[in-house]
């Protein structure tokens, strides 16, 4: 799924490097789709554009999948996916033809603490891995890594999805 959230605080003054939100989000679901292909190939990944692409074939049938409202998924207590979302990711599914659905819930951007410059920020992204055929999350977890910029600290954040990788 694509990534519908991000955000960083304003301690950071990143506006001029995350301000524009669609260049950031499809920045971010480029470094976590190309990491995660490269880390985890056996598994056969979908990225977004390809997804986006699936759904705008089967207008009527299939949601967009940035319209999905995904971004709630990081509540800590959520165990089974809601209708609607339940019913859209299931949908998504049978026609991209998986049953597993990762979702990048969110991205956060915080100061790092501890450190004095003020530019080093840790990236927050909360990711969820969902069962589409019965609607339950079956993993979550929050991947952080720290960084001068925002991509530096997301592709370290996704690096340590897949530990012991170089």
């Amino acid at each position: 799924m694509p990534l519908a959230l991000v955000a960083a605080e304003e301690a950071l003054q990143w506006d001029t490097l995350i301000g524009d939100r669609r260049t950031t989000l499809d920045k971010s679901d480029s470094i976590i789709a190309t990491l995660l292909g490269a880390r985890a190939s056996e598994v056969t990944w979908v990225g977004p554009p390809e997804l986006r692409h699936i759904a705008r074939r089967a207008p009527g049938i299939a949601p967009d999948p940035d319209q999905m409202g995904t971004p709630f998924l990081r509540a800590s207590n959520l165990i089974e996916v809601p209708d609607p979302l339940r019913y859209q990711l299931r949908t998504l599914m049978g026609l991209v033809g998986g049953r597993y659905v990762f979702v990048p819930a969110g991205l956060v951007f915080r100061r790092t603490v501890g450190r004095s410059d003020g530019r080093t920020a840790t990236a927050e992204l909360s990711v969820v891995l969902i069962d589409s055929r019965v609607g339950k999350i079956g993993w979550r977890t929050i991947a952080r890594g720290e960084g001068a910029d925002p991509w530096t600290a997301l592709t370290r954040a996704v690096k340590s999805l897949t530990p012991g990788l170089p």
